[in-house]
C-alpha cells in the first residue's frame, strides 16, 4: 500500500513539475514574442503601401480667350505641348532606433513609429504618350518635351508627397498588419499603434 502511495505521489509530482515548465515556459516565449521589437521594425518596414496611376502635364503659350492675337498665335506660333506618363509611388516609414519603440505592460502594448511618407516615385517613361501642336512658323523641339518632362515630375511628386488619402492609407495598412502580428495576444491586451504627430487613439482589438 505505502508503495501504491509513494508511486501516485512521484506521479503528481511529475504532472506538477510538467505544468509549471508549460506555464512558465508559455508565458517566457508569450513574453519574448511581445517584447521582439525588431520582429515588428521590419514588419513596419516591409508593409509599404504601393500606388499606381498617370500623371499629366500641358503647357501652351495660349491664352484661348477667343481673342483676335491668340487666334493669329495659334496659326501662326502656337507651341502646345501635352505629356502622359504611368508613375508607380511606395509609402511606408523610415524606423530606426531613435523613432521607433515598443512597450509592454500587463494589459496594453504600444507600438510608436514615425509618421509615413512618400518612400520613392518612378516615371515608367517607356509608356510615355505625348502631343503637340505647334504654328506654322515653329519647328520640332525635343528641349521642350525634356522641360515638360520635368515640370510633370517635380509638380506630380510633390502633389503625391502631400496627398493625404494615401498617407492614411499607409497607417492603416501598418496598423493592420502589425495588429495580425499581435493578433494572439489581444484576447488580453490592447494594442496602440501610435505615428509622429498624432495624438493617442482607440486601441486596437
Amino acid at each position: 500500500m505505502k508503495r501504491f502511495l509513494y508511486l501516485v505521489g512521484f506521479a503528481l509530482l511529475v504532472l506538477l513539475i510538467f505544468w509549471l515548465g508549460k506555464q512558465f515556459g508559455s508565458r517566457s516565449v508569450s513574453q519574448q514574442i511581445l517584447s521582439n521589437s525588431m520582429i515588428v521594425r521590419e514588419i513596419a518596414e516591409l508593409a509599404s503601401l504601393e500606388v499606381q496611376g498617370v500623371a499629366s502635364h500641358k503647357r501652351s503659350n495660349l491664352a484661348n480667350d477667343g481673342s483676335w492675337a491668340d487666334n493669329f498665335k495659334k496659326m501662326f506660333q502656337e507651341n502646345t505641348v501635352w505629356v502622359s506618363i504611368p508613375y508607380q509611388a511606395k509609402y511606408g516609414v523610415d524606423v530606426n532606433e531613435k523613432n521607433f519603440r515598443v512597450s509592454v505592460t500587463d494589459k496594453k502594448i504600444t507600438v510608436q513609429l514615425p509618421a509615413p511618407h512618400l518612400l520613392s516615385y518612378e516615371l515608367r517613361l517607356d509608356k510615355m504618350e505625348t502631343a503637340n501642336r505647334k504654328g506654322w512658323l515653329l519647328f520640332q523641339d525635343d528641349e521642350t518635351y525634356t522641360d515638360v518632362q520635368k515640370k510633370l515630375y517635380e509638380t506630380s511628386r510633390e502633389q503625391l508627397a502631400g496627398n493625404t488619402l494615401y498617407l492614411q492609407q499607409s497607417k492603416d495598412k501598418i496598423k493592420k498588419i502589425i495588429a495580425q502580428y499581435y493578433q494572439p495576444f489581444l484576447q488580453d491586451h490592447e494594442l496602440e499603434v501610435v505615428f509622429d504627430g498624432e495624438e493617442s487613439v482607440l486601441p486596437l482589438k
